[in-house]
Order: structure tokens, then C-alpha cells, then sequence
């Protein structure tokens, strides 16, 4: 594709590249060893969340470069930077995950601030762990200019003893050490052997299902997900990434073009298809959110509601990311489901083409085990629910994928902190048919809005996974398994529900009908809330205390700004 093709009084790089007033700006450029021909391409930021904080991040830079190659082929400047990550798995049973949450914004806010500052008019964005896939995606979603997602890849599976395992059985090893199932010396061997590469944690967690989110909205290329993070084809996806970008600056698409209300119920159904994580019921509205369009947890659920579950991922069932990719990767989901009725099949995409027009020559492969045909599902109906009662007026999240029994009832056992609820486990210190109540980890209350795979892990390493149940204002990992209830709202720290219950009061869960209910009577339940107070919280400054102060409620993403409702000029515009 020749430069020529590109009318730079257009775009945004005209402010820093075009006439006698920007020379003081080329000379940067000049400086950086472009040349007059270069200066005078579109440029394309080039993001990665490149970092040697966890695996899910190591391989980023390496495909960067890949992506950089195939903008200056198709006749782009690519200008590379870097973005923050917090990697949950690091994070995770500590005060670290208090951070995790924040990370989407400050990742979403510094690709803006970027991309602003130096006037780009393109982004491709290639992405690790959890929070920076739907960080990158909330970035390209407000920016608008032309943009390619590109998924860095998973990890490959580990093997302990014959079986595949994954960083989940780690964290479930805890559990089964503290109980005495297994040696200290075993949990070694384990850890030494569970993650044995670059790429993010291997089951349909939260990285592996928002990269399967980034297919199904549109927004990378078809099949670019797939390939695991050590894999060569990761390279040849980001050199298709770049020149893809370069063709959506020709033709005029940009991600709003792309991320239509059809779109996001596309992600939904590719979610509770694969029993993703509930994470996604999370960051699908605040994807929404970044371009005005009313798509909240209810939205989600209900698309989730009439999705059949037909992938049979990990941590509820048996395969792994790099098995998907082996059958054919996540068109061949994506293929099964549009076959069958559960895909909008003609949204546009970033290959130009629709969904359908993507997947006309995909051939589903009846040779595998891991994804079923939709006439033959799991379940009838998706591996992640919505609740909603008189405990969750504002609703709450289940995945179910794996479980047998969807309802559960029982007494109350509650806590206001992780660690204490953790520590009672570690200890031993609960009884089989109690409800964990986890309460002040909400999105304004942590602040942050923790997950709890610490817990929920140790739960079912000690043999407890399916004989008590837990339910919280904060998040579950993607890798959690069990009667896991997150997302409770409103949240302890708005006075919600959650926060007047007492040990030993019933708590009534039916995931089939949908329900999350506190058998306590109306006038008991006032009469708590004429004494109850929020507890104090110790982060008061610092970015933390900055989330705390402008996070929304989770039902809408737990968002720190007003989003597409509010703009007055896109980026894209100026």
C-alpha cells in the first residue's frame, strides 16, 4: 500500500507533521532518525504491555516489532510504546490485588493520554494478562481512530504426574497442603512445572476469554488469538495486524464501526459459550460505557441466559487454550455458534468483512472433543448466570460451567476482608452447608474490588469446593471454581444488603431461576441499617484512594468516568 494512498490533512498527525509552524516538532522526529517520507505516513501507535512482571507480558515486546513491520509495509510510521500491567496471578491473595482493577483504567487512561499527546492516527494494541485486554480495547473504544487488537497468547500447559495442569492447581495445591493432602515436597514439583513458558494462564480465565471477546466484537483479526504466546505464528498475526490497521485508515473504519450493541451481545454469547470468566460481565460494560451504548451486567446476563455452553474449558471441564487452538482456534466457537443461531453474523469487523463473511469457509471440525456443536451442548444454557434478589438488587455473577447442583442454602459465615476469610479456611475453621460472605471488597469499598481464587482455591484443594459456597461484592479469578457468587450489589460500602447480613442468617442461592435472596425480614434488615456504618479504610491517598473516590457501581463496569454519553468531540475528530 503506497503512502500516497493517505490524505494527511485528515488525520490527527497533521498537528504535529504538517506545515512551517510544526518544524520544531519534525525536528523530534528527525531526531529519532525518520525521514521526510516517514513524517509524512500516517503514524500508528504501537502499545504493548510489554513487562518482566509475569509471564503473560514477556513476549510482548518481541511482537511489537512483528506489528511494527507489517504498519511500515503498508505504508505507516509505527511509533512503538509501553503500557502498565498488574498481573493478577502475582497479585492475587494479598493487598497487591487491590491494584489490579485500578490497572484497567490507568491502562486505558495512559494509551489515551499517549496517543492524545502525540496526535497518532492509528493503534494497534497487543495485550498479556486480564485487565490489559479490556484496558486496551476501553482505550481504542474512546479514542476512535482506526485500531487492530492483537491478543499476545497463552501459556502452554504444564504436566504434573500424566495430567495438564495449570496455575490453578497451584493455588488449589495450597488448599490440599494446608489439609495434608499433599506434602510440601509434591507442592514443589508442582510449582516448579506448572506454568513452563511465556503467555497468560492457560484455561478460559479472564485473559483467554476477553481474547476470545476481542474476536467475537471485531475487533482482531480472525484466528489471531489462538496461537500460544512461544508459538511463531504470534509474529505472523502481528505483522497482519499492522498492515490491517493500514487498511482501515484507507477505508475509513474505526472501532465505533465495529463495537455496535450487536457486537457486545456477539462477546456475551462467546463468553457464557465457553464458560468464560465473570470478570467479562465486568469489562463488557465498561467497554460499553466508553462509547455511550447500555449494555450492564442485566444486559449481559440475559444474553448469557439463552447461550448454550459448548466449550468444555478449564476450570470447569478439561481442555486448555492451546487445545482450542489446536482444533482451529476460536472460529471454529465462533463458527458453531453462528451455525446455530447465537451470532449476529453480519457486524462488521476489522478485516472489512462481517462476521459471517469471515466465517463462510470455516469448517467446523467434528474430529474434537472440546467444542460440541450447539445441537449438542454442555448445557442448554451458558457456564456464567446472573443473579439478582433481595441480597443483589443490583444484581451479581455465577459461573456455573462444572458445577452439578445449582442451588444452595445454608447459614451465613461472615467476613469483611479477604485474609480473614482465608485465614478460617487455612485453619479449618468452618462447617460444609455454610455461605461465605467476603463483604468491603466491592469496587469503591476494597477499594479495588479484590478477587478471591486464594480462597476458593483453598476451599476446594482441602475437598470444600462443592459443599460450601461464597458469595461477595468483590471479583472471583476466571480460574475460580465452585458456588462462587461476585459482583454483589449494590456493595457493602454503599449500605447494600450485603452489608447488614449476620453469621447464622439464611442465604438462599438458585442459580437456575436466577436468584441471590436474604431469608431476614424487611423490618430486621431496616432496623441494622439505623446502626450500621461503614467501616474506615486505610487507603486515603494515592491512586487507590483516586479510584475509590470516582468508581462507579460494578453492575455498569465499575467505571471512573462519564464516558461516550458525556463526549462532546471524539479523538478521532480533532
Amino acid at each position: 500500500m503506497d503512502a500516497k494512498t493517505f490524505d494527511k490533512s485528515k488525520l490527527p498527525s497533521r498537528h504535529v507533521t504538517v506545515g512551517p509552524s510544526r518544524a520544531p516538532h519534525r525536528s523530534y522526529y528527525y531526531a529519532m532518525g525518520l525521514t521526510e517520507e516517514q513524517i509524512n505516513r500516517p503514524f500508528v501507535g504501537v502499545v504493548s504491555c510489554w513487562n518482566e512482571a509475569a509471564p503473560c507480558n514477556i513476549a510482548l515486546m518481541r511482537q511489537a516489532q512483528s506489528a511494527k513491520k507489517g504498519v511500515n509495509e503498508a505504508g505507516g510510521t509505527p511509533r512503538e510504546f509501553c503500557t502498565i500491567t498488574v498481573t493478577d496471578g502475582i497479585a492475587m491473595g494479598h493487598q497487591g490485588m487491590k491494584s489490579s482493577l485500578v490497572s484497567r483504567e490507568v491502562i486505558a487512561d495512559s494509551i489515551e493520554l499517549t496517543m492524545r499527546g502525540h496526535s497518532y492516527d492509528a493503534l494497534v494494541g497487543i495485550a498479556g494478562c486480564d485487565k490489559s485486554l479490556p484496558g486496551t480495547m476501553m482505550a481504542m473504544l474512546r479514542l476512535n481512530v482506526p485500531a487492530v487488537f492483537m491478543y499476545g497468547g497463552s501459556i502452554l500447559p504444564g504436566r504434573f504426574r500424566g495430567k495438564d495442569v495449570t496455575v490453578q492447581d497451584v493455588f488449589e495445591g495450597v488448599g490440599m497442603h494446608s489439609s495434608g493432602k499433599m506434602s510440601a515436597e509434591d507442592l514443589h514439583e508442582l510449582e516448579c512445572v506448572a506454568c513452563p513458558s511465556a503467555g497468560a494462564c492457560g484455561g478460559q480465565y479472564t485473559a483467554n476469554t476477553m481474547a476470545m471477546v476481542s474476536e467475537a466484537i471485531g475487533l482482531a483479526l480472525p484466528g489471531s488469538a489462538g496461537a500460544p504466546a512461544p508459538d511463531l505464528a504470534r509474529d505472523y498475526w502481528a505483522v497482519e495486524s499492522g498492515k490491517a490497521v493500514m487498511r482501515l485508515i484507507a477505508d475509513g473504519i474505526r472501532p465505533r464501526d465495529i463495537a455496535t450493541r450487536k457486537a457486545f451481545e456477539n462477546a456475551a454469547v462467546i463468553v457464557a459459550a465457553t464458560g468464560g470468566s465473570t470478570n467479562a460481565a465486568l469489562h463488557l460494560p465498561a467497554m460499553a460505557n466508553e462509547i455511550g451504548i447500555d449494555f450492564d451486567l442485566f444486559d449481559v446476563a440475559e444474553v448469557f441466559k439463552r447461550t448454550p455452553y459448548i466449550a468444555d474449558l478449564k476450570p470447569g471441564g478439561h481442555y486448555v487454550a492451546k487445545d482450542v487452538y489446536d482444533i482451529g482456534g476460536i472460529p471454529q466457537i465462533m463458527k458453531a455458534l453462528l451455525v446455530g443461531g447465537y451470532l449476529h453474523g453480519d457486524c462488521m469487523t476489522v478485516t472489512g468483512k462481517t462476521v459471517a463473511q469471515n466465517l463462510e469457509n470455516v469448517k467446523f471440525n467434528t474430529e474434537q472433543r472440546v467444542v460440541r456443536p450447539v445441537s449438542d451442548p454442555i448445557s442448554p444454557t451458558g457456564g456464567v448466570v446472573g443473579l439478582k434478589g433481595s441480597l443483589a438488587p443490583d444484581g451479581a455473577i455465577v459461573k456455573v460451567a462444572g458445577l452439578k447442583n445449582l442451588k444452595f442454602k445454608g447459614p451465613a459465615r461472615v467476613f469483611d476482608c479477604e485474609e480473614d476469610a482465608f485465614q478460617a479456611v487455612e485453619n479449618r475453621a468452618y462447617k460444609d452447608g455454610e455461605v461465605f460472605v467476603i463483604r468491603y471488597e466491592g469496587p469503591k469499598g476494597g477499594p479495588g474490588m479484590r478477587e478471591m481464587l486464594s480462597t476458593t482455591a483453598a476451599l476446594y484443594g482441602q475437598g470444600s469446593g462443592d459443599k460450601v459456597a461464597l458469595i461477595t461484592d468483590g471479583r472471583f479469578s476466571g480460574a475460580t471454581r465452585g458456588f462462587c457468587i461476585g459482583h454483589v450489589g449494590p456493595e457493602a460500602a454503599l449500605g447494600g444488603p450485603i452489608a447488614l447480613i449476620q453469621d447464622g442468617d439464611i442465604i438462599a442461592i438458585d442459580a437456575e431461576a436466577g436468584t441471590l435472596d436474604l431469608e431476614v425480614a424487611d423490618n430486621e434488615l431496616a432496623r441494622r441499617k439505623t446502626t450500621w456504618k461503614v467501616p474506615a479504610n486505610a487507603y486515603q491517598s494515592g491512586a487507590i484512594r483516586k479510584f475509590a473516590d470516582q468508581v462507579g457501581p460494578a453492575r455498569y463496569g465499575a467505571v471512573t468516568h462519564a464516558g461516550g454519553k458525556a463526549e462532546v468531540v471524539c479523538y478521532a475528530d480533532i
